[in-house]
């Protein structure tokens, strides 16, 4: 995950190369640039002739002035334009920074979201976040989270350790999604379940229930290694792709069990695709790593297009 002493030194290194590139990385970045990064993975569980497209938004943090209601309304136009036949939405929607000009309720940008629209619908999972930013559920020790209930409202189903079967042109596949890895904060572990998190792999995938292809949505990607092969994709977010990535590298986001995962198209035992996200957390700073939306379309052979 990005950690703050990790983006406080390579916000530091940035300061070293000038002013404008830190103006840059505060004020034009994260703010101004929107792009679509497409992927085309070939994973071998799914049918190379069921052609499915996805549209995936991760990490909207939403927030006066940095993630505003209107930039919200931007994305969602931009997402429906891409006509995809199912939008998912990988969590964290609260915001991530403190030095904001207003906080914007969930209702507020839960309704903005509401637009979004595609044939087999809109998804979504929390993250870590939106759990953090929740007093009751930090409390309780479970949810479901302000964010949760504000989206159901709305009329976008959330799903925590649990999947779905969907169909397109008449062939099934499963939807899961995974409750978030990081959901409880170290001083509310011990007077809850003493978990860090509200995932339960093993109970989510036990839903599915034939042997219809599985997308997992999880908000953390550092799950992906323990994710069996049975899942053909895994769509994550969390990691902003480190907020600042120099040469494909995101000092920011620190390894786990020798992996990096912080950006990208990665094969393990199912493919795994983490999106660099919308928002900002800790700071209000992007170099290298555009706010985008992810596209990704499973059925056809072909490689990764920004």
């Amino acid at each position: 995950m990005i950690t703050r002493r990790h983006l406080i030194r390579s916000i530091g290194g940035l300061s070293a190369l000038g002013v404008s590139t830190a103006a840059y990385g505060v004020g034009i970045e994260p703010v101004l640039r929107l792009r679509v990064t497409r992927y085309h993975p070939t994973p071998r569980q799914w049918p190379a002739d069921l052609s499915l497209k996805i549209a995936a938004i991760a990490d909207i943090h939403a927030c006066d002035p940095w993630m505003s209601l209107e930039r919200i309304e931007g994305i969602v136009e931009r997402t429906n334009a891409l006509n995809a036949d199912i939008i998912v939405l990988l969590g964290d929607y609260v915001a991530g920074l403190h030095h904001v000009t207003r906080f914007i309720p969930s209702r507020e940008w839960a309704r903005v979201l509401a637009g979004l629209k595609a044939p087999l619908g809109v998804h979504a999972v929390m993250g870590n976040h939106d759990y953090w930013d929740d007093r009751t559920v930090q409390q309780a020790g479970h949810g479901p989270t302000i964010a949760h209930r504000a989206l159901e409202a709305v009329g976008i189903p959330v799903y925590e350790n649990d999947a779905v079967r969907l169909s397109k042109d008449g062939r099934p596949f499963w939807l899961a999604g995974l409750g978030d890895q990081l959901a409880f904060l170290p001083a509310r572990r011990l007077r809850s379940t003493g978990r860090f998190g509200a995932d339960d792999l093993a109970g989510t995938l036990a839903k599915v229930t034939d042997d219809a292809p599985v997308i997992l949505l999880a908000h953390e990607p550092n799950i992906a290694p323990l994710v069996p092969g049975r899942v053909a994709l895994q769509l994550s977010g969390h990691t902003h792709g480190g907020q600042i990535r120099l040469l494909g590298w995101s000092p920011a986001v620190s390894p786990k069990n020798g992996l990096r995962l912080a950006y990208g198209h990665f094969r393990l035992k199912c493919d795994l695709i983490i999106s660099g996200g919308l928002g900002c957390s800790i700071m209000p700073v992007r170099v290298g790593v555009p706010p985008e939306i992810v596209e990704v379309t499973l059925g056809r052979a072909g490689q990764v297009v920004s």
